[in-house]
């Protein structure tokens, strides 16, 4: 009875495998419209269109008073008092700095002793003649020689006892009493900050978008939100030899707290050219390689590389000078995997 049990087991499993050897496979159907072909790329696409250009450039300066004055010594001789420090107001004749008065290179007391004893010499004479007892050639001598030595004391004067030339804030006083104040080195500077230059320099392409009463906006990198408008009021009509640039100039007010200080770095952005209606693309959707520029065209599903030329820039959009119509569709995404004729797919139409 085990052995037919066996056989009756055994030819069941060979009907059950039979059965499923022959019966009817399973029906797939494919939806066309979820086909990925392997020889199509998926690109972001934008209509080349008119669109207003302005060109900003920034430009790095330093800032100075509209009104500025360096104190600087004539002589090498010691400081024997500093009457300022900074943030100091200072009136125009106020004396600075003062030199040691009888230093190697001071004329000082020498001048001082010719210019009281030649003021003496005149006032005898004038006090003569009208006595009768000198000429008036007499007393015109002595005041010709009292107007000479008062003339050289003064210069001996401003020499050893520097003053300001303007009236306005002490910005730096950059000896201490006792330095030595060689001549050439600023010792302090004077400014009126109300109103501010900024200087900067300009390389030669540039210099043909910039004009007398240019507007400009003036501000620091550790407050760009601090912002002023000034205008061009200097350029440079000569290069400077090393640099090969061009000195230009914008002044503009200060702030009410007078935030802006000299010798500060600042940024200005100047507008050197505004391109309306010029025909643009995406600056991202432009290819340069080997000196060739030029963007990718979709038409009918393919797409063709076409050689552009480009002329302004706001960073965001760029001028097409020739090369595209308005309204051809430009890739914008996706340009990496492209060549001519391949296909594409528009994600974002």
């Amino acid at each position: 009875m085990s052995v037919l049990k066996y056989l009756f087991t055994l030819i069941a499993l060979v009907v059950v495998f039979a059965n499923i050897g022959c019966g009817k496979k399973e029906k797939i159907e494919i939806d066309p419209n979820k086909v990925t072909y392997s020889d199509t790329v998926s690109v972001d696409t934008v209509r080349a269109s008119k669109k207003d250009i302005v060109l900003v450039k920034t430009y790095s300066g330093t800032l100075e008073g509209v009104e500025q004055a360096n104190i600087i010594s004539k002589i090498p001789e010691r400081i024997s008092k500093i009457n300022v420090k900074v943030g100091d107001y200072v009136s125009k004749g106020s004396i600075v700095v003062e030199i040691d008065k009888s230093g190697a290179s001071s004329q000082y007391y020498q001048a001082q002793a010719g210019y009281l004893n030649s003021q003496k010499d005149f006032e005898r004479m004038k006090a003569l003649i009208k006595e009768g007892a000198v000429s008036q050639q007499m007393v015109d001598g002595a005041r010709t020689q009292f107007e000479v030595n008062k003339a050289n004391f003064d210069a001996a004067k401003s020499t050893v006892e520097l003053a300001s030339p303007l009236s306005g804030v002490v910005t730096a006083v950059n000896l201490n009493v006792g330095d030595i104040a060689n001549p050439g080195v600023v010792l302090a500077v004077i400014a009126n900050i109300g109103n501010m230059k900024a200087l900067f320099n300009v390389g030669e392409n540039d210099l043909p978008g910039f004009f007398m009463g240019q507007s400009a906006l003036v501000y620091s990198e550790l407050k760009p939100d601090v912002i002023q408008k000034g205008k061009i009021v200097q350029i440079s009509k000569s290069a400077n030899i090393q640099s090969r640039t061009f000195d230009v100039k914008a002044q503009f007010n200060n702030t009410s707290n007078k935030w802006f200080k000299p010798g500060m770095f600042c940024r200005v952005n100047v507008e050197l050219k505004n391109q309306q209606e010029a025909l643009a693309v995406p600056y991202s959707s432009v290819i340069t390689d080997n000196n060739s520029t030029g963007v990718f065209v979709v038409n009918d599903g393919k797409v063709a590389f076409k050689n552009i030329t480009t002329g302004i820039t706001d960073g965001k959009f760029i001028e097409v000078l020739s090369g595209l119509k308005n309204g051809d569709f430009i890739v914008t995404l996706g340009m990496n995997k492209l060549k001519n004729g391949t296909i594409v797919r528009v994600s974002n139409k």
